[in-house]
């Protein structure tokens, strides 16, 4: 073998070992970070990707004329771990409550929460990116359809004041 495809067999070999070193960045356990995501307001803050992929979308009163709002930092509600539990709750009305992950993926967790076959009230994605987990999509109910578009802010206001309950106790 000449010297030059020697030296190349070599370069070759210490970047595939590199690389594969490169590959094995840390991987953020999803546990760890949900207890951690539910338990500092200034961390989940840090890990919402702003604006969400999904807009608010809010029907005027004559329930065709959309109104879209990009769904940012101060539309988040703080969520703790309560809401991000997996249950199965029947009611005494005979509904039934069910909060799970619907997609439980090494890189990707879609939470939903509402009573069945009715409404969703909670919807989070969660997806790994570069070794660490985000949330980068959403649905809150209280910025559903029949919000009228006149009382977002109201609503933004009030999601303002429990998200300060939430940092005084959960810094």
């Amino acid at each position: 073998m000449d010297l030059k495809k020697y030296i190349l067999l070599c370069l070759l070999t210490v970047f595939s070992v590199c690389g594969a070193k490169g590959e094995a960045v840390q991987q953020e356990d999803f546990t760890a970070f949900l207890d951690r995501f539910t338990t500092s307001a200034a961390f989940q803050y840090k890990r919402v990707r702003f604006p969400l992929v999904t807009s608010i979308v809010l029907l005027d009163d004559d329930g065709e004329t959309e109104h879209t709002y990009p769904f940012t930092r101060e539309k988040w509600a703080l969520l703790d771990i309560e809401m991000l539990t997996p249950d199965h709750i029947e009611m005494e009305d005979g509904s039934v409550f069910v909060a799970r992950y619907l997609t439980d993926e090494p890189d990707r967790k879609e939470f939903e929460a509402g009573y069945q076959e009715s409404e969703l009230i909670l919807r989070v994605i969660f997806d790994r990116i570069g070794g660490e987990w985000y949330v980068t999509d959403g649905y809150f109910s209280w910025y559903g359809y029949d919000l009228p578009p006149a009382e977002l802010d109201q609503t933004v206001a009030g999601i303002g004041e429990d998200n300060e309950i939430f940092a005084e106790a959960y810094p």
